[in-house]
């Protein structure tokens, strides 16, 4: 049997669109991905949606116009990991010989839903007590200061950086530059972190790759999964260490050793930059750097466009926004293109492996419910 390639991408717009569905936002990535791929509906075997907020039978929902014979659709809900555990589940039924051919897409439409935190699960005793993600992060980002000597300019320097990325993405719809003190005068969500060190709260948007061990008929030269990993959190019954990323850490160790790769051999890297201090502890779960020396390596800029590791090339969360169900799906299309050369002035010279890693859902203690790592490189 062939490998399971990445074949196709397709991505729609993020920002924010009231008078769209999340089936239209969908049905956008979907088209692309398959035209990208060379191919029609008909020769998709099997649909992959991941989805966090959008009801029953989300993948059902966007397919119906597509004029699609009745194949399998698998619903995934991993809260913010959704689409990344999507392709997970794609990966393992593609080895296994089940299909030759699926879809995986992620979409959302947080517009639709009013605003503001996104809901958490109140029959865990730390959201009863009002623990949403932006206090969560704001606690961590507490500690991790005090404990590194690390400054509230280091966290707004992390924003700075994403949103420079991002005004060269044209699917972040809604980014505008900023310099560091615009990001440390913005409006106080959760001391010390601002508004502008916050994922944006209301993000539509879907993503889509088609996968196949057939021989490819796109114009695109594929993309191979070195690596793909789903971890769940472990509930915390202890004293924690809130400024460690335990379940990124361990997804990742797993990944590299799957891949047969370190940090030292990545290209570039997508990351869940929630909030500004994510990126700093996930740099250190990732292994980029050791304990309390991520200000420095982001200081150096080794992360940004043009340096060492480019970390959140599209722009992360903070500047293209956040649908949860598409956002795992959305970071691999960026490796994708990146990979592939076709990520226009956002190019990264010559990459070689690029990882994506995203959580998901905060019902664990301080740390996450969900996580999957994916590492891939051009076939």
């Amino acid at each position: 049997m062939n490998e399971p390639l990445i074949t196709g991408v397709g991505i729609s717009d993020f920002g924010r669109f009231p008078d769209l569905t999340e089936e239209a936002l969908a049905q956008v990535a979907i088209i692309d991905a398959l035209a990208d791929a060379g191919i029609a509906v008909k020769d998709v075997q099997a649909f992959y949606c991941g989805n966090a907020l959008g009801g029953h039978l989300p993948g059902q929902r966007a397919l119906r116009d597509l004029g699609t014979g009745g194949e399998a659709v698998y619903n995934i809900d991993n809260a913010c990991s959704s689409g990344a555990t999507a392709l997970n589940l794609a990966l393992s039924a593609l080895r296994a010989g089940q299909y030759e051919t699926v879809l995986v897409f992620g979409m959302d439409h947080l517009s639709g839903l009013g605003g503001g935190a996104l809901p958490m699960n109140q029959r865990d005793w730390n959201n009863r007590r009002g623990m949403i993600m932006p206090a969560l992060y704001a606690m961590r980002a507490t500690r991790y200061l005090h404990d590194f000597g690390v400054t509230r300019e280091d966290l707004a320097d992390v924003s700075v950086k994403n949103r420079r990325h991002g005004v060269l993405n044209p699917i972040a719809t809604f980014c505008k530059e900023m310099t560091r003190e615009e990001v440390l005068a913005s409006r106080m969500v959760a001391d010390p972190l601002t508004l502008l060190q916050c994922c944006p709260a209301v993000v539509d948007g879907a993503a889509a790759v088609v996968l196949t061990t057939r021989p490819s008929a796109g114009a695109a030269r594929p993309v191979r999964v070195r690596a793909s990993i789903v971890q769940s959190g472990v509930f915390e019954v202890n004293q924690t260490d809130m400024t460690e990323a335990e379940i990124t850490r361990r997804a990742a160790h797993l990944a590299y050793e799957q891949a047969g790769v370190g940090p030292q051999d990545l290209s570039m890297i997508e990351l869940h930059d929630a909030f500004t201090i994510s990126e700093l502890l996930y740099y250190e779960a990732l292994g980029l750097c050791r304990r309390g020396e991520a200000a420095s390596l982001l200081a150096s800029g080794a992360t940004t466009l043009g340096g060492r590791i480019p970390v959140n090339p599209s722009g992360g969360l903070l500047a293209k926004g956040h649908p949860p169900g598409a956002t795992g799906v959305a970071q691999v299309v960026e490796l994708c293109e990146q990979l592939q050369g076709r990520a226009g002035k956002r190019q990264i010279a010559d990459p070689r492996l690029g990882l994506c890693q995203v959580t998901g859902g905060g019902i664990w203690g301080v740390d996450h419910a969900a996580c999957s790592i994916h590492i891939l490189e051009a076939a």
